[in-house]
């Protein structure tokens, strides 16, 4: 995985791109029917609907850092283990009746999604030489957008066709064939980068935030995630609805521009970040995402709305790669696992606080004040990637070879 050798270990693992788009599919088959299976099976009220992602992602959030140790020691099948464990989770959660036991059999899913991630990030970030890392990065992301829309699509009619377990089971088999998939990209040599000695305490993980840009990079991955659920997900759909005054569908259509826009500049981004250096591509794309969302508290006409939901979704995809290929770029090999687990805590933080919030500042001051705040955090992140661009060693020399 060092990203050393000239032919094979340059290039990106096609084998963990098919798994990520595996897994994602399975995840986008389960996430819209997941609260008609509660509310079938266990009555569920709202609140217990919205516990599950939240121990999901605190499942997430637990396990990322100690995978990233966990890497260091097991290598790569520690991938599988997480994909297998994700399996017998979707099957045991059919099997039970009991609320409780399926709210922890989530928070074991997080671990398991930590588990499998935590790995497939530090694959995209230790192989490929710098000149070629944000690209890396856009692939994996641009794998697993692209299986959440294919797997949303057909969850409903997975539910509606063949019964309320069979997302889980769907899920179960895609994420099954993912772990075959990676299995013999897992099983090469040199499975795993050794960490240095003494690197079973956290002075190895203060270290790594001593880097130059780490803990600014763990802070723009926690916004970013934090606008996307709390502002994105949650709130654009209800704007659109209030402040548009635009039906059920149209907001479906407008949200896919939103998904379309970002699949269609992730590629882009890490293009760009990798021939031109990651700050001068970060700072503009976060200023215009920053713009994006603060002038759609303005804008009204369905479509107008169209238009800026395109833009948004492009802006950041624009630059959802690059902080994930500057801590590739800052940190040496043997520590590149602990420091994508911490990159992934940050990131799990921001998406339990995100919507926590951004909902609590739509209820106290106005449904447009979680866009203008969202804008205010993009331009404070664009404001310390200025100050601190010197320090960040991560631009890079156009590859004149690379296509």
């Amino acid at each position: 995985m060092s990203g050393h050798s000239v032919d094979g270990e340059e290039r990106v693992p096609v084998a963990v791109l098919a798994a990520a788009f595996l897994f994602n599919v399975g995840q986008g088959v389960l996430r819209p029917t997941l609260p008609l299976y509660l509310q079938r099976s266990f009555a569920a009220n709202y609140r217990m609907v919205t516990l599950i992602p939240v121990v999901f992602g605190s499942g997430k959030w637990i396990a990322s850092v100690p995978t990233g140790y966990l890497l260091g020691r097991l290598g790569r099948p520690l991938m599988i283990w997480g994909l297998l464990l994700i399996a017998l989770i979707d099957l045991a959660s059919v099997m039970t009746s009991t609320y409780t036991v399926f709210l922890g059999l989530r928070a074991l899913g997080g671990v398991g999604w930590a588990m499998f991630a935590t790995v497939a990030t530090t694959a995209m970030v230790s192989v490929p030489t710098v000149q070629r890392r944000g690209r890396a990065v856009s692939l994996l992301l641009m794998s697993e957008t692209a299986g959440l829309l294919l797997g949303s699509a057909a969850g409903g009619w997975l539910y509606q066709g063949l019964g309320a377990a069979s997302p889980f089971m769907f899920e179960a088999a895609c994420v099954f064939i993912a772990a075959m998939a990676v299995g013999r990209w897992a099983s090469r040599a040199a499975q795993s980068v050794p960490l240095p000695q003494g690197s079973r305490d956290w002075r190895l993980l203060r270290t790594i935030l001593r880097t130059p840009g780490v803990l600014l990079m763990g802070a723009i991955n926690a916004t970013l995630i934090a606008i996307q659920t709390g502002v994105l997900v949650f709130l654009f759909p209800l704007y659109l609805v209030n402040r548009g005054r635009v039906g059920p569908e149209t907001v479906g259509v407008l949200i896919s521009l939103s998904v379309l826009g970002r699949l269609l500049t992730l590629w882009l981004g890490g293009t760009v970040s990798d021939r031109g250096g990651r700050m001068r591509a970060l700072i503009p794309g976060l200023l215009s995402y920053a713009a994006l969302l603060g002038t759609l508290a303005f804008v009204t006409h369905p479509v107008v709305l169209g238009v800026w939901s395109l833009a948004i979704g492009a802006a950041a995809g624009f630059v959802a790669a690059i902080p994930t290929a500057v801590i590739g770029d800052q940190v040496p090999p043997p520590l590149q696992g602990v420091a994508i687990g911490w990159l992934r805590m940050m990131t799990d933080s921001g998406q339990i606080l995100g919507p926590l919030v951004m909902g609590a500042l739509a209820d106290a001051v106005d449904l447009s004040a979680p866009f203008l705040f969202g804008a205010a955090l993009l331009t404070a992140m664009a404001w310390q990637c200025r100050r601190q661009a010197n320090a960040i060693s991560a631009a890079v020399t156009p590859e004149r070879t690379d296509s």
